[in-house]
């Protein structure tokens, strides 16, 4: 027997005030794609959010469709039918005097810890059962050919011996470079992880310069992060955006998990 399971990923600010290099992904199986899609659609048609959904348009006037959308999205998380991750690093544990080259290499090295780790694919396996894994990036920000050569590095990941084990096959194939306007669950994504760091950078206190008073479409914005933290609580209660959230003492749970957080912390050198 064989099952696919679909990942769509995106990625926000790399460079934030306290919290960086944001990458978010909803991993799907595919014998749910088709409802979990119309159900994103029919919400989006009801509300009339008919261009892309992202973040960054949120407004006042958009806020309460937002909502909709959202308590659509996770609704589905709660059922099951689909997983979200976040994963982001702090700024106080950046590494010291990297290379030029290391800190280009960076974005595409963070982007292969959070495709292996931070769904627990090794933990996904069903006996008897042949996982093939597909991967769908929002258009990737550099050079064709390092997106290429980051992509045969991830199909990499096939061989490893945790997706062995866990039966996961991943070919260079099925890894895809999208356009999100034609993705609605990579747009989804957008705004789960635009709201964690629009939260965890303080943004929601932003004020207009010379403003006494933050703008509408900050508060509007805030309105949405906390309509967002409150379904992951139902999930979850006592939820902490800002740290890796617990396994609760088995590993599995990272792939069981509805919705996690993972804050990435580097591995030190001993130079000694």
């Amino acid at each position: 027997m064989a099952r696919s399971l679909l990942i769509y990923c995106d990625e926000s600010d790399q460079s934030g005030k306290r919290f960086s290099n944001f990458y978010g992904g909803l991993l799907v199986e595919s014998e749910h794609l088709s409802e979990v899609e119309q159900r994103i659609r029919v919400v989006r048609e009801a509300h009339r959010l008919n261009d892309e959904v992202k973040w960054q348009k949120i407004s006042a006037a958009y806020a309460d469709k937002y909502i909709a959308l959202v308590d659509e999205l996770f609704d589905l998380v709660a059922e099951g039918r689909v997983k979200i991750r976040i994963m982001f690093t702090q700024n106080i544990n950046a590494l010291p005097r990297l290379t030029a080259e290391q800190r280009e290499d960076g974005f595409f090295k963070l982007y292969y810890q959070f495709i292996k780790w931070s769904f627990g694919l090794q933990s996904c396996g069903r006996e008897g059962t042949t996982t093939h894994l597909r991967l769908f990036f929002d258009q990737l920000p550099d050079t064709k050919e390092k997106c290429q050569r980051f992509k045969g590095f991830l199909s990499g990941l096939g061989k490893s011996r945790e997706f062995r084990q866990a039966g996961i096959k991943l070919g260079i194939d099925g890894i895809s470079e999208v356009d999100s306007k034609k993705h609605e669950l990579l747009q989804c994504v957008d705004v789960v992880l635009g709201a964690m760091q629009f939260r965890l950078n303080e943004k929601h206190l932003e004020k207009p310069e010379g403003s006494r008073v933050r703008g509408k479409r900050t508060r509007a914005k805030e309105s949405v992060y906390k309509h967002i933290n409150a379904r992951i609580r139902l999930l979850r209660p006592g939820f902490n955006i800002g740290i890796t959230t617990g396994d609760d003492g088995d590993s599995a749970n990272r792939w069981r998990h509805p919705y996690r957080h993972w804050l990435f912390r580097p591995r030190v050198e001993d130079d000694s």
